[in-house]
């Protein structure tokens, strides 16, 4: 799933983006408000994180004329402007949400996976069928498994790990086949990066 971030400060759109790509998503960036309508133009994303202060076009205009280019695009608003009024307009001109300076990353990690559930569910992504491994029943199109009574959250990236690992059973996975299926041909394999999310999935699962 690809997302547009549009953040004119490096550092926040730098770790917001490390963010995306840690959950799964492919991140878009722009650093002002020209940039993000030529990459919403050219890549198309399936919903888009929006910076208000920003050089060229604010991100009210930016989202002003995203909505109209698309009416049901998922649009987030991710600023330091944290008075009533900043809130209103922004909603007002069809922000589905509204996510403050200073943020946790929890917060926006579940600010996201909320907004991805709307994807599917609206289908401009494909839905997938639940399917089990072991005990586990996995719901992809609701980034959630279930072991009886209890529920776990799931980012897309751990998603597709499941996925794989239960297309495949009985079977040893080498970390190419993981890193190409989880993570895209386009990703430069870090070992590190591999144990360390299977080290946390398995923790919750």
């Amino acid at each position: 799933m690809r997302v547009l971030l549009a953040e004119d400060d490096d550092l926040t759109r730098q770790g917001l983006a490390e963010v995306l790509q840690q959950e799964g998503y492919d991140a878009v960036q722009a650093a002002n408000g020209s940039a993000a309508l030529d990459c919403f133009t050219a890549q198309r994303p399936d919903f888009v994180c929006l910076a208000i202060m920003m050089p060229g076009q604010n991100g009210y205009d930016v989202c002003r004329a995203i909505r109209d280019a698309d009416p049901d695009i998922p649009i987030i608003f991710i600023s330091a402007k944290s008075e009533e009024i900043d809130k209103v307009v922004g909603f007002e001109i069809g922000a589905d949400d509204f996510i403050v300076k200073p943020f946790g990353v929890r917060e926006v990690v579940a600010r996201i996976r909320a907004v991805t559930r709307r994807c599917i569910v609206a289908g401009k992504t494909s839905r997938q069928e639940s399917f089990e491994i072991g005990d586990l029943t996995v719901n992809p199109d609701e980034l959630r498994a279930t072991r009886g009574e209890t529920t776990l959250e799931l980012s897309l990236r751990d998603v597709g790990i499941l996925e794989l690992l239960a297309q495949n059973t009985g079977k040893v996975l080498d970390r190419n086949t993981i890193f190409s299926h989880c993570w895209g041909e386009d990703y430069f394999p870090n070992s590190r990066t591999l144990d360390q999310h299977i080290s946390q999935l398995r923790k919750r699962v």
